[in-house]
Formats: C-alpha cells, sequence, structure tokens
C-alpha cells in the first residue's frame, strides 16, 4: 500500500526526534507506551501524543496484549511504515509513504484472489 502525502507534513512529522525514535524502537518488537516512554526518554503524555500524529498518518498500529501474569491488558505498537520516497519531477516534490500490509488484509487479499 502506498499513498501521496504532503511533503511539509510528513517532514515535519519525521523531523521530530521522539517520532523517530519511537519508529525505530518499534520495528524491533512491539512496545507499550510505558516501555516506549522509558526507551525514548520522553514523558508518557509526550508518547500518546507522537503515537496519535503517527496514527493520523496511519504509520503506526496497536494490538491488545493479555498480562496473564498481571491480570490485565495492554496496548503495544509497531510501524506500518516501510518505506518514505522523495521525488522531485518537474518542479514538483512528492512524497510517497509506503506501509507494511496487515496481515487480515493480506489474508482477505488471498482469499478474494482465489
Amino acid at each position: 500500500m502506498s499513498e501521496d502525502c504532503d511533503v511539509e507534513d510528513i517532514a515535519a512529522l519525521l523531523e521530530d526526534e521522539t517520532v523517530r525514535a519511537i519508529l525505530t524502537a518499534t520495528s524491533i518488537e512491539p512496545m507499550s507506551a510505558n516501555a516506549l516512554s522509558e526507551r525514548c526518554g520522553a514523558s508518557e503524555p509526550t508518547i500518546y501524543r507522537r503515537l496519535e500524529d503517527l496514527r493520523a498518518y496511519d504509520l503506526v498500529e496497536s494490538q491488545t496484549r493479555l498480562d496473564t501474569a498481571a491480570g490485565h491488558h495492554h496496548k503495544v505498537y509497531s510501524p506500518r511504515l516501510e518505506r518514505v520516497t522523495v521525488e522531485l519531477v518537474e518542479g514538483s516534490l512528492t512524497v510517497e509513504v509506503s506501509r507494511r500490509e496487515d496481515v487480515a488484509d493480506r489474508f482477505t487479499d488471498l482469499v478474494e484472489g482465489m
């Protein structure tokens, strides 16, 4: 999946150090906001704001995980961002954002292709 996005919006988002730290940390393993706060050295409110910014562009996704030891659940976040390409053609800059496909979407595509 790819989508053309506004150059300024994507550049401003990726310019943020906390956003980059969230994306790189979650690319290793899905992480909770609390774990991201510790890893990124940012407050939880800041992490949640940046996660919302990333979700607005569909660059992260969340999953609910059950913690059987503690008897509750929590959300973990992982990136959907795969690649950002900036292209300059005939006086125009475009940004193309490639996202990882959701497993459910791939399964749906497989079934529909049968």
